[in-house]
């Protein structure tokens, strides 16, 4: 059986030896062997448990009743790491959210420009084709999703703009440069993973009653139905439209 001394364990777990001893003390993690020289070794029992220590501590639980959960003969790891798992998302989401406030109020009172204009929303578009799909996307989702989808575009900085559209020529163009691959090689995947994503920061949660990965599937069928949809780069392209297409439908059923 392979063990850990305490500062093994230590440098691993990225706390103090002193933290370890005080866990010890509180009977909150114990050495599975203590050597005749009274020196503490962990196992990979220990480093499991250790590791939801330090879970249930990231959520601000208190020591005492970390110990008291993790000695209920009803805790489950696995059921525990999935509420973990889905605790610290919502952190994260928290997080994320009060860091682009912070962003936007320092460029605020940096005097720089925060909501996008309508040109700058569909800078690209002649005016009348950009209210024909505007028109479009309202008569198929609905006005108020479309709406929702705008200001939350609208509140990124001109910064922000930029980066995002940015973003999406460089994963077109990464797309585009794996065409020979199959649509679900990983590589490929991996880069219509990084597109799903994309497009969820573009969408508003009312997209399709927020069952964005059906929109997804239908948005990959525009690629192959919609000639507006057959271009890259503004270059008509059906056969980076097949495979993009495909790619995406893979990501779906995949899911």
């Amino acid at each position: 059986m392979k063990t850990y001394s305490v500062k093994k364990l230590a440098v691993l777990a990225g706390v103090s030896v002193r933290t370890l001893h005080h866990y010890d003390r509180l009977g909150l993690l114990k050495p599975s062997v203590r050597t005749e020289a009274r020196y503490r070794l962990y196992s990979e029992k220990e480093l499991i448990r250790l590791q939801q220590i330090l879970f249930y501590k990231e959520l601000d639980f208190p020591l005492l009743e970390i110990r008291q959960v993790l000695e209920d003969p009803d805790f489950d790891l696995v059921t525990a790491l999935k509420s973990h798992q889905n605790a610290l998302k919502d952190r994260r989401d928290r997080l994320t959210t009060l860091l682009s406030t912070i962003d936007k109020t320092i460029s605020k009172l940096k005097g720089e420009s925060i909501m996008l204009t309508d040109e700058e929303l569909y800078e690209g578009f002649p005016k009348e084709k950009a209210e024909a799909y505007r028109q479009e996307a309202v008569d198929t989702y609905g006005a108020k999703v479309v709406e929702e989808s705008e200001n939350k575009i609208r509140q990124l900085s001109k910064t922000e703009w930029a980066d995002a559209k940015a973003e999406g020529e460089e994963i077109a163009r990464k797309l585009a440069e794996l065409m020979d691959r199959d649509p679900a090689d990983a590589d490929v995947q991996q880069l219509v993973d990084r597109h799903f994503a994309f497009i969820q920061r573009m969408w508003g949660d009312s997209v399709c009653n927020g069952d964005r990965l059906s929109a997804y599937r239908g948005l990959a069928q525009l690629y192959v139905d919609d000639p507006r949809y057959t271009s890259h780069n503004g270059i008509p392209n059906p056969d980076y439209a097949r495979f993009l297409s495909k790619a995406m439908t893979q990501f779906v059923d995949g899911k």
